[in-house]
């Protein structure tokens, strides 16, 4: 694994992005794996080390979370500043076909990058998303945002995760350790403090709460789709993943028993379902 960045334009001035990046170009196919809102790029720590040994495995911090810098003007946290910063990357790269692995956010962001007329995508795997989400979804996700929350020890931090992530399901104690690492930083002051900036949650309080209607993305993609869906998953139901087989692209719907928003894809199993789609 390597940290790399590169510089990317913004409404308001250059923005650092950070990625890691697994294996080699030679690899011969190369796979983007983006996180969810308040995520970063090493929650696929586990899937690119298992991938890497026939892909090339980029896995980006978006915008103000992780190691990339934080904007400038908060109201720049949204998908046109998303959209190109990965536009940019893949120019980064340098290869003009990859694959795509989205969880929540970072499946909006495939999705709405797919269905670009001469797309990179040539394969796409949506993480508990769709594009249909409601305004009760958004406004849950708003709820937790921008909370000025500090943490004593890295032991809390985790706990706290284990909390407010427990639909990810039955995570070993290792891999809470290892979300619970990558998901802080220690302030000057020692605390501990989440990992990104506070205000993403800027854009989620200056819009009216409603719903998020992308059918007609969902239905301009033209690559093969894979959903995966939380069992118990609070943000893409049931209804929404059934339609999206009657809709839109060739795809194929894939739920994960004992689990809600989002699986994390760390574990033995989902790996392995990712591994023998991207191989198909």
């Amino acid at each position: 694994m390597q940290q790399n960045s590169f510089l990317s334009l913004g409404p308001h001035g250059f923005h650092r992005i950070a990625y890691t990046q697994w294996g080699f170009s030679e690899a011969g196919r190369t796979v983007f794996c983006v996180h969810g809102l308040t995520r970063n790029s090493r929650d696929f720590d586990f899937l690119a080390q298992s991938l890497c040994d026939n892909h090339q495995v980029i896995c980006p911090d978006m915008a103000g979370r992780g190691q990339s810098d934080w904007l400038v003007n908060p109201h720049d946290y949204g998908f046109p500043t998303y959209l190109s910063d990965m536009a940019a990357l893949m120019a980064k790269i340098g290869e003009e076909q990859i694959d795509w692995i989205g969880t929540s956010m970072g499946g909006l962001i495939g999705m709405m990058l797919a269905a670009q007329v001469n797309s990179p995508i040539q394969r796409l795997i949506v993480n508990d998303v769709g594009p249909f989400v409601t305004k009760e979804s958004i406004s849950f996700l708003g709820s937790y945002l921008g909370l000025d929350m500090s943490f004593p020890t890295l032991e809390s931090v985790e706990k706290h995760l284990r909390q407010i992530h427990e639909p990810f399901g039955k995570l070993t104690d290792s891999m809470w350790h290892h979300l619970a690492q990558h998901s802080s930083r220690k302030n000057e002051d020692g605390q501990f403090v989440l990992h990104y900036d506070p205000a993403i949650s800027v854009p989620f309080k200056a819009a009216e709460p409603a719903d998020v209607n992308l059918w007609s993305v969902w239905e301009a993609i033209q690559c093969p789709v894979l959903i995966l869906r939380g069992e118990n998953s609070d943000l893409l139901s049931k209804e929404t993943a059934e339609e999206m087989l009657r809709r839109g692209p060739d795809a194929e719907l894939v739920e994960i028993p004992q689990v809600g928003h989002a699986p994390t894809l760390m574990e033995g199993d989902q790996i392995d379902l990712v591994k023998r789609w991207l191989a198909g």
